[in-house]
């Protein structure tokens, strides 16, 4: 089961999710979604790659691969970590980006007090299908709590960067490699779509 103390390890994937403490949703605008990625740019991407990611009014899901030992040594304040340390230095980037958003948010909507829930959950995935399962599940997020009918709908999502040539930092090709390819991709999570696939980690 999913839970708060998983350890961040190196080289693992792993699902990670989060949500808005009480009735404020996280993003209330377009604008909010495009500066929390910014953010997420500038915290995660040096920590780790990025499959998957969906934003949702009150709650975020993401699928992320920790980079290697010898890549996060390179990384300041990184290099004399190690095990335990290093695992909660990456927690740490995460508290950071959750951190400095909130701060952003209620300056922005003269706001006080928390957003996110006290501590983001994490599921070690060390499955290769659960890989495929899990980000049909992200993507489809929208469309199973009824915002739109298809994840071409949804802007806020790693869905789009899958059709496109454009750069992007979520590691695509990567990623496309576990279900064959492009088409297949699609394939598979219209099939997903169909079985009404659920996660243990579900929201």
């Amino acid at each position: 089961m999913p839970d708060y103390r998983t350890p961040l390890e190196p080289d693992e994937v792993y699902h990670v999710y989060t949500h808005a403490t009480g009735a404020d949703d996280l993003f209330r605008t377009a604008e909010n979604g495009r500066y929390f990625l910014e953010k997420y740019a500038e915290r995660i991407h040096p920590v780790a790659q990025t499959y998957a990611y969906c934003l949702m009014p009150n709650h975020v899901h993401l699928m992320i691969r920790v980079r290697s030992v010898d890549e996060l040594l390179t990384l300041s304040g990184f290099q004399t970590l190690k095990g335990l340390e290093l695992s909660n230095k990456i927690s740490q980037q995460f508290a950071h980006l959750f951190n400095g958003y909130t701060q952003a948010y209620n300056k922005m909507y003269d706001r006080k007090g928390a957003l996110f829930r006290s501590r983001f959950y994490r599921k070690h995935i060390d499955n290769a299908a659960y890989f495929t399962k899990l980000m049909a599940y992200i993507h489809y997020n929208p469309v199973h709590h009824k915002f739109v009918k298809s994840p071409d709908d949804w802007l806020h999502s790693s869905w789009h960067s899958y059709f496109t040539q454009q750069p992007t930092r979520i590691s695509r090709e990567e990623a496309l490699s576990w279900f064959g390819d492009l088409e297949d991709f699609r394939k598979f999570h219209e099939v997903a779509k169909r079985s009404d696939i659920s996660l243990p980690f579900e929201d």
